[in-house]
């Protein structure tokens, strides 16, 4: 619904204010970059021209261009669009027949800074990425911060820094201190550059950058969400493309 992003928008203005961001840089020699992350409405096949998103988050440009509008937008795609789909929680290069409905996905679309939604949606995606967690069409929930160390016994203790909406709403008036769950499902990446490996929690190092995934139903309070197994802990992960 149209209303949704304003009020999410709000309260997360709001929680930005209470939990640290990362430093905001200009955009680039190609354009600003525009980032929508949300589950994909429909299986969009082999050599598609479209891909139609329920937006759940994305960078500030992107927010921003979404204030007003609904959550559920169609996005170009084209040959020039690169798919990065993860398997086993590590990426290789695939097309949009690799997509599904339901799967969740991030769209990178580089168009000029003031665009309007509709600019941007015309302006084919340069890469879309399909991260492969199981959501069961349970929404996102993702944290990021620091760790203090190692971590063992199936927590993740984490000085929360940022999210997306649903985890920075969980935060308003919580300490930003929160412990998460992890089980054998749970994959661990550690990100150098843009090559991920495989590892185990107990590799994680006193102030790594830390993004947590959970999926939770979207009325868990903070409590839940933080018993429910994480989906995915990425260590370094790249930042998203650059707001303004």
């Amino acid at each position: 619904m149209r209303y949704r992003f304003l009020i999410a928008a709000a309260a997360g203005a709001l929680a930005c204010t209470a939990l640290v961001s990362g430093a905001a840089a200009g955009p680039g020699p190609h354009g600003q970059a525009f980032s929508f992350s949300g589950d994909l409405l429909a299986t969009p096949g082999a050599n598609a021209t479209s891909l139609s998103v329920q937006v759940a988050t994305g960078n500030k440009p992107a927010l921003r261009a979404l204030i007003g509008q609904s959550e559920n937008e169609v996005f170009a795609v084209d040959s020039g669009t690169e798919y990065n789909i993860y398997s086993n929680g590590v990426p290789h290069a695939g097309s949009s027949a690799d997509l599904q409905a339901g799967d969740y996905v991030t769209v990178n679309v580089r168009a000029p800074g003031g665009s309007s939604l509709q600019q941007v949606e015309s302006t084919p995606a340069r890469v879309v990425a399909k991260t492969g967690e199981p959501g069961g069409g349970q929404p996102l929930w993702l944290f990021s911060g620091t760790v203090a160390g190692p971590q063992a016994g199936g927590t993740i203790g984490l000085h929360v820094q940022s999210g997306n909406w649903k985890a920075l709403q969980a935060m308003l008036g919580q300490s930003l201190d929160q412990t998460f769950h992890y089980d054998l499902n749970t994959i661990f990446l550690l990100w150098q550059g843009p090559v991920p490996t495989v590892i185990d929690p107990s590799q994680l190092k006193a102030g790594d950058n830390i993004t947590v995934r959970i999926r939770a139903p979207r009325d868990s309070s903070l409590a839940q969400v933080e018993a429910t197994p994480a989906r995915h802990v990425g260590d370094h992960e790249p930042a998203p493309p650059p707001e303004d």
